[in-house]
């Protein structure tokens, strides 16, 4: 894998979770009312989730390439419409009101009194049962590996491809959860949300558009 395709593969990885949605909401929650350790724990076990299906996604995916070369070109042009439609759809938001988030603790940066309590092992299973039970994860990452796997990829190939996914997905939640213990955390991502929607949204547009057109050129 060249610096540039991991470079490519990063920015991917850092808006898709940037993009708000539950897992989002999920961190945000545990932060406010439990603070930012049980935020920082579950931001790394999330990262765990994404990671184990960002590996069995990619080792999916070079089993296939071996096996059926035109299955794969057809799961990579699939893939490509999907992040397609998830880029237009993105691009489309408008609002800034939408952000999934806790409606009633995220104006505030403390965790609210009497809820320190939340043990690591609570905020283990939000953070995995979070990534792991959420089908779009799995999807999104079989059209967007599609995009990365080549035929000659090697275990060190899809070593790279699911630790940046999980690094990626654990280091931007992690970041939430700092921030959030910090004050205004909550403020600046709701403010920011249509231009986190439009910037992912472009960049998964760009990525399909230009892999359906190597795959059909």
């Amino acid at each position: 894998m060249t610096l540039t395709t991991w470079l490519s593969l990063t920015a991917v990885c850092l808006l898709g979770a940037m993009s708000p949605g539950p897992s989002l909401a999920l961190v945000m929650r545990n932060t406010v009312n439990h603070g930012r350790a049980a935020g920082l724990v579950t931001a790394i076990s999330h990262g765990v989730g994404v990671g184990i299906y960002a590996l069995a996604t990619a080792l999916g995916l070079a089993a296939i390439i071996a096996a059926q070369q035109a299955l794969f070109t057809t799961i990579t042009l699939a893939g490509a419409g999907y992040l397609l439609w998830l880029g237009a759809s993105a691009m489309r938001a408008a609002s800034p009101d939408g952000l999934e988030t806790p409606s009633d603790p995220a104006e505030s940066a403390e965790p609210a009194a009497g809820n320190e309590g939340h043990g690591s092992r609570a905020a283990i299973r939000d953070g995995l049962a979070m990534a792991l039970l959420n089908p779009k994860i799995a999807v999104f990452f079989l059209a967007l590996f599609s995009q990365f796997v080549s035929a000659d990829a090697d275990a060190g190939t899809v070593a790279i491809l699911a630790g940046t996914a999980a690094t990626v997905d654990a280091a931007w939640y992690a970041l939430v959860a700092t921030g959030l213990a910090a004050s205004g955390g909550a403020a600046w991502l709701r403010r920011r949300r249509v231009w986190i929607e439009r910037l992912t949204g472009a960049v998964l547009v760009f990525l399909a558009l230009s892999t359906a057109a190597t795959v059909i050129g």
